[in-house]
């Protein structure tokens, strides 16, 4: 098996590995995969701009199979200070993913208030290493999961280091941003307060929102769904590294019998 996310095949198209496959079906990937691929693009559009993404928001159009994708992102809003960028993520029949990226320039400011930094939780040394090869394959075993409240196999809010275990893209190392976004999608999946095997709770949507990127490998999701009996749910996660909280995730979910 190949030992990354996807194989390039030009600067824009790649080729889905296995690592990709998502819980709900062989055929389709986990969000996070794609949302990192989309993150890459917008960060690679513009590359003199001094700032970062603040806010991405992902919509999820329908299933992203396990094939060929292209993407492709453009600046729709040049600035100095803040700069909106759109992305798509395409296969060859049809767009599957779009996105937009607020980027905000950044600075080394003297702020009269002062800052007040949300410690991080236990550290991924301390938690319990969660082995997902046989029961979640494909992403779930490409990545390294260890709860340090909760865990994959009991229902309510937990809290979960990510790690790859795997680059992105062959023979490239990845950015802070596609750490976070491959991590990001999985709020819902760590927290969730209802049976799998009765259940579906698929998000059609992800918002990210950072206010720094995060330092070194790992990142942490503490995270909490809400299923409400419309149907509709939302999930929420705080998002850290090992020195403290780095932002937010947001999703709604799509809920119904399986």
């Amino acid at each position: 098996m190949t030992d990354s996310f996807y194989v390039r095949v030009d600067d824009d198209r790649f080729e889905s590995t296995l690592h990709t496959i998502g819980p709900w079906s062989n055929e389709a990937q986990h969000a996070g995969p794609p949302s990192a691929l989309i993150g890459r693009a917008v960060e690679a559009v513009d590359p003199s701009f001094e700032g970062q993404v603040a806010r991405i928001t992902f919509d999820i159009l329908g299933p992203v199979p396990v094939a060929p994708v292209t993407v492709s992102a453009t600046v729709i809003r040049p600035g100095r200070s803040v700069q909106l960028v759109e992305a798509t993520l395409r296969t060859d029949e049809q767009e599957v993913m779009h996105a937009r990226a607020w980027r905000i320039r950044t600075a080394d400011l003297d702020l009269e208030t002062p800052v007040v930094e949300e410690a991080p939780p236990a550290g991924p040394d301390d938690g319990d290493r969660v082995p997902l090869d046989q029961s979640f394959p494909g992403y779930g075993s490409a990545m390294e999961w260890v709860y340090v409240a909760g865990s994959f196999f009991e229902l309510g809010p937990a809290t979960c280091w990510f790690r790859m275990r795997y680059p992105l893209i062959d023979g490239e190392e990845p950015s802070p941003l596609t750490r976070v976004l491959i991590a990001a999608d999985s709020g819902n999946g760590i927290s969730t307060s209802l049976d799998f095997t009765k259940w579906v709770f698929i998000n059609p949507d992800l918002s990210v929102y950072l206010h720094r990127m995060p330092v070194g490998e790992w990142v942490c999701l503490a995270a909490r769904t809400d299923p409400k009996n419309t149907g509709v749910g939302v999930a929420a996660s705080t998002i850290y590294d090992r020195t403290g909280a780095i932002g937010r995730g947001l999703q709604s979910l799509f809920i119904g019998p399986r």
